[in-house]
């Protein structure tokens, strides 16, 4: 029997006869975790500022983030500790925190499911950090980098693996785009997953 296993890809190709592809089947099926997939795969930012006195944040922000459980026969369920929450944060500070899923909810195997999250930060209160100087930076052309960090405690169906801690990071340069100005075209960009727990490979 050849098994070749591809984990980051899920990639899996087998030769062999009929019953050593039912023990492969099985084995691929549940014997290897296949981590998520997370996307953002529309942003738009129709306002960000920033006041001084005191330092807090004012932000208008609307995406479109998928997930994809790239595992074709186990489903996914957030634990009832740690819902899924996205985190928006400029220059290192958080201005607002948005959940996604709440506690005990499950994602189908093989299915990809799209969170359509619009936010508005208003009096937010942020610590500015060398005076707010990249958003001086940034604003005068309009460009914003902005970092979204989805984080949650999940367990995978049918499989022996513990809870296991998820963090991607989705890093955006968003053109800002007020009421009444043509939109700006998106480029998806794919987010990156921290390394699993030890546990949860």
């Amino acid at each position: 029997m050849t098994l070749y296993v591809v984990k980051e890809e899920c990639d899996f190709r087998y030769l062999g006869t009929s019953g050593e592809l039912q023990f492969a089947v099985l084995l691929v099926a549940y014997g290897f975790i296949c981590h998520a997939e997370v996307a953002v795969v529309h942003a738009s930012l129709t306002r960000l500022a920033l006041a001084t006195s005191p330092a807090t944040a004012f932000a208008n922000l609307s995406l479109t983030l998928t997930v994809r459980n790239k595992n074709w026969a186990m489903s996914v369920r957030n634990t009832q500790a740690e819902p899924h929450e996205a985190d928006y944060s400029f220059d290192d500070q958080r201005f607002k925190r948005v959940r996604l899923t709440d506690e005990g909810s499950t994602r189908p195997a093989g299915k990809t499911q799209a969170n359509h999250l619009v936010s508005d930060a208003d009096s937010a209160y942020v610590a500015l950090g060398n005076a707010g100087v990249e958003f001086k930076e940034e604003n005068k052309t309009g460009v914003f980098q902005v970092e979204v960090a989805l984080s949650g405690e999940i367990r995978y169906e049918v499989h022996t693996s513990p809870k296991c801690k998820f963090l991607a990071i989705c890093p955006l340069k968003l053109q800002l785009t007020p009421p009444g100005t043509p939109a700006v075209l998106f480029q998806k960009v794919k987010c990156k997953l921290a390394p699993p727990d030890k546990n949860c490979l």
